[in-house]
């Protein structure tokens, strides 16, 4: 290029043009960097923000990102609840600020106008705290905008910077898109709290429930339960999801989740464990939006104490029965009986002793009656007796001067065996008789069912143990049917008989043991399939011990 024509560009200002574009091309390339760090960082900001953080933890993640993208030296998150506006977090946390918003503060008018602002930090009370001397020179800009969840105002977002001016329009449009995110994660969190916290309170519940529960899918899989089941039921427990059935827990039938899936309906199936122990567990039916089984709670409830409660109550009531219709027996025999034992002993007197022997056979079983009848009453007591001393052996006299005769009928023999000089034992004489008498009536009912050459009972005592830990043993021992081994855990429990329906209601041994550990004692059980069994009564002695002489045990 000549001279003339340099000299003619720069007459014309072809130069300076060429300047001014690259250098306006230069700030729009910068501006441009610059808006997609802000998007990147904003974006990043996003993924790094998670549903569980706290408030405070969401205001220093933020904190950490943002001078890259515009200057930053202080941000904080204002709470509006109802009249009050309030700074709840803040970053750094120890920048000082006030963190109660005064109704003077330049910061209410940010939510009046709905929009992201610049403030002037040297003229607002909030920032001019006199905690920190000569405050409003920490920071000489301010940008703050307004956070709304679904429409409605919750709070302000405030972005401070030591740099006078250092927000323009472009920055407070950032800011702006910048509280809108913060607010859909303050939202998130606030939502996810609060699920979490009723998932709490739920799983709290659900565990502090002390019978077992489980919550089960129509395939068996166990979704959720409170580490309640006992340790002696997990296997069977354990089997039972595995074949996919709990009908093998109820002895069969239809298994409950299928019926649970055909009517929809809460059902209750009772289940008597290998260990006696009876569970009432109760189906609860989890139905999806079209009504269709997605799942299922299970409650399982031990109610065998319940049970036996039960059956002593019913035996109770029996009892009480018994005892009125006893007490009329007793008054209608009495008075015959007295007449004709009054009578036979005058007619004695006034006959020889050879002639009055035939009377003495009248007097002896006039009196055996009205020993029968007091007996009978004493055993059918409506009044709970209370525990005193007692003599076990004379107990066994009264029972089999009762039962003897209906067992004897049935070609049985009973054997006494019955240890002399006993200690006494502290005990309730009357529940005594009826554990014996309920052991005697079982041994007759499992003879009943044997051919044998001889059918024999044999009722005995026996001292065991020495001192503190000694005890007395009452014994009915039988040569009937036996018991099966599998069956042997069962039998205690309530409602629980062999028998057939119209001879036995499954509440004698039920009853029975209820007494013996109501006494501080057990019953025992040895028994042979086809040779016989043996039940024990145990009861402890008492505190002092007193050995009775021969001639007192004897019945």
């Amino acid at each position: 290029m000549n001279s003339k024509e340099k000299l003619l560009e720069q007459l014309t200002g072809v130069d300076s043009s060429k300047l001014n574009y690259y250098v306006e091309l230069k700030q729009r390339n910068q501006e441009v960097l610059k808006q997609n760090s802000r998007l990147e960082i904003l974006q990043q900001l996003t993924r790094d923000l998670n549903i569980d953080m706290s408030f405070e933890d969401i205001v220093e993640r933020a904190f950490r990102r943002l001078p890259a993208a515009l200057p930053c030296d202080f941000l904080g998150l204002a709470n509006l609840s109802g009249e009050t506006l309030t700074l709840t977090s803040v970053a750094p946390k120890d920048f000082p600020v006030s963190y109660r918003i005064a109704s003077d503060s330049l910061l209410w008018s940010v939510l009046t106008a709905g929009k992201a602002t610049t403030c002037d930090p040297c003229r607002d009370p909030a920032f001019a705290t006199p905690h920190a001397p000569d405050s409003s020179c920490l920071l000489r800009s301010l940008a703050v905008a307004p956070l709304s969840e679904r429409g409605n105002l919750t709070g302000l977002l405030l972005l401070g910077s030591r740099q006078a001016g250092a927000y323009t329009p472009a920055e407070l449009n950032f800011v702006q898109h910048l509280a809108d995110q913060l607010a859909i994660s303050m939202q998130n969190a606030r939502l996810y709290e609060q699920v979490s916290r009723a998932q709490k309170q739920w799983e709290a519940t659900f565990k502090a429930v002390t019978d077992p529960i489980f919550l089960i899918d129509t395939d068996y899989h166990v979704l959720q339960h409170n580490d309640r089941l006992p340790v002696e039921l997990s296997d069977v427990w354990r089997e039972a999801l595995a074949e996919r059935c709990f009908a093998r827990l109820h002895g069969g039938g239809d298994c409950p989740l299928q019926a649970l899936k055909r009517h929809g309906q809460p059902l209750c199936r009772r289940w008597q464990t290998d260990s006696g122990r009876l569970l009432d567990l109760y189906y609860y039916p989890v139905l999806d939006r079209e009504g269709q089984l997605n799942a299922a709670t299970i409650l399982m409830k031990d109610v065998t104490e319940r049970t036996k409660l039960q059956a002593q109550l019913v035996q109770s009531a029996k009892l009480a029965a018994l005892g009125e219709m006893a007490a009329g027996v007793a008054h209608e025999l009495n008075s015959p009986m007295t007449v004709i034992l009054g009578t036979a002993q005058l007619l004695a007197r006034e006959l020889a002793p050879e002639e009055a022997e035939p009377l003495e056979d009248i007097v002896n079983c006039s009196r055996r009656c009205k020993e029968i009848v007091q007996n009978l009453l004493t055993f059918s007591r409506q009044d709970r007796q209370p525990a005193v001393a007692i003599d076990l052996n004379a107990e066994v006299a009264r029972v089999l001067s009762l039962i003897r005769y209906q067992i004897n009928r049935s070609q049985i023999r009973i054997v006494e065996r019955l240890q002399p000089g006993l200690p006494t034992v502290t005990a309730n004489g009357s529940q005594i008789q009826q554990v014996l008498t309920n052991l005697l009536v079982n041994a007759r009912d499992a003879l009943a069912s044997v051919t044998r050459e001889e059918k024999c009972i044999e009722v005995s005592t026996v001292l065991r143990g020495e001192g503190a830990a000694s005890s007395v043993v009452l014994s009915v021992l039988d040569n009937g049917c036996g018991i099966a081994s599998e069956e042997l855990t069962k039998i205690f429990a309530p409602f629980y008989t062999s028998k057939e329906a119209a001879k036995g209601t499954g509440l004698g041994l039920s009853v029975s043991l209820g007494i013996a550990e109501s006494h501080g004692g057990t019953l025992e059980v040895e028994s042979r399939l086809g040779r016989g069994s043996r039940f024990s009564l145990i009861l402890p002695l008492t505190a002092e011990v007193a050995p009775r002489r021969d001639e007192d045990s004897r019945p």
